[in-house]
């Protein structure tokens, strides 16, 4: 769908696996952004390509008008499709230097981050042609700029962008979804890219990656539910290993008890919630991160 007058959005069904391989039903946006040449925000998973060179195509354009596809960071669900997609059309392939790694080399990513369905969701390595540093601007040309901000947290090179000519914010997995699983790396790096998306002046639309597209007051509204949400689950880790702190050394435990504690199936339980919830037991002594 249009969402803005560059910017269009799919939305892209997945499934990751529980620890007790009980399929979670998953979806992750791509966003396409129309100027001279087509920059592609993230693209899916392993076989999303099909979709996406279905969707370039009834708007008139081509696939091989992709020129560029910016990874927001190195996930299978943004990257799953992007070596399909370069070795068809032949686009650069953007990223931050932090997450370079993982991109192309998917047996380290399998290795530091495994997930029970992997392989399933990502169609291969590939090398990353462009560095994107804090502070980057990237000319789509035809007067439209992407600036980067690196917003870390979701993962250690995740990144954001701002599409000033449409006042659009794409905020990859640096905002939570309330109510959502939480997937994060770093809680209190989390806490401070939401803080730095808060001072970016003016934004019109949020594209995030795992929230639909919003406009005009939940914009900042998303952000300070953002904010509040990694705050109630800080607590109900700290609740729960308060009451049990054996469970500090057995995550998959700890995860399916934090689940309860917010009201999640404990079913629900998985290796990447899980990852999220050893992260906050790594700063527990922080009781209040948002105001620190």
């Amino acid at each position: 769908m249009q969402v803005t007058e560059h910017i269009h959005a799919l939305k892209i069904p997945f499934q990751v696996r529980s620890f007790s391989g009980i399929p979670v039903e998953r979806f992750v946006y791509a966003y396409l952004i129309y100027g001279e040449q087509i920059c592609l925000i993230d693209c899916g998973v392993a076989g999303s390509e099909r979709v996406l060179f279905d969707y370039v195509r009834s708007t008139g354009r081509t696939p091989e008008d992709i020129a560029m596809i910016v990874q927001t960071h190195a996930h299978l669900d943004h990257i799953g499709a992007t070596r399909a997609l370069k070795e068809a059309t032949g686009c650069i392939v953007a990223a931050h230097p932090d997450d370079m790694a993982w991109i192309e080399d998917l047996d380290l990513q399998y290795k530091e981050r495994p997930i029970p369905n992997f392989q399933s969701l990502v169609g291969g390595s590939v090398a990353v042609d462009c560095i994107l540093e804090d502070g980057d601007v990237i000319d789509l040309g035809n007067g439209l700029r992407l600036e980067v901000l690196h917003t870390p947290g979701h993962s250690n090179g995740s990144i954001s962008l701002v599409l000033h000519a449409d006042r659009a914010l794409f905020s990859g997995d640096a905002i939570p979804l309330a109510g959502d699983l939480p997937i994060y790396d770093d809680v209190l790096a989390s806490v401070k890219s939401i803080k730095k998306l808060k001072d970016v002046d003016d934004v019109k639309v949020l594209l995030s990656s795992w929230d639909d597209p919003r406009e005009g007051d939940q914009v900042y509204q998303r952000m300070d539910d953002g904010l509040r949400y990694l705050q109630r689950i800080h607590e109900a880790v700290i609740n729960v290993v308060c009451d049990d702190r054996s469970l500090v050394s057995n995550e998959a435990e700890l995860c399916r008890r934090v689940l309860v504690a917010l009201g999640f199936p404990e079913q629900a339980a998985n290796p990447l919630v899980a990852r999220s919830f050893a992260a906050n037991v790594k700063v527990i002594r922080e009781r209040d991160l948002v105001r620190g």
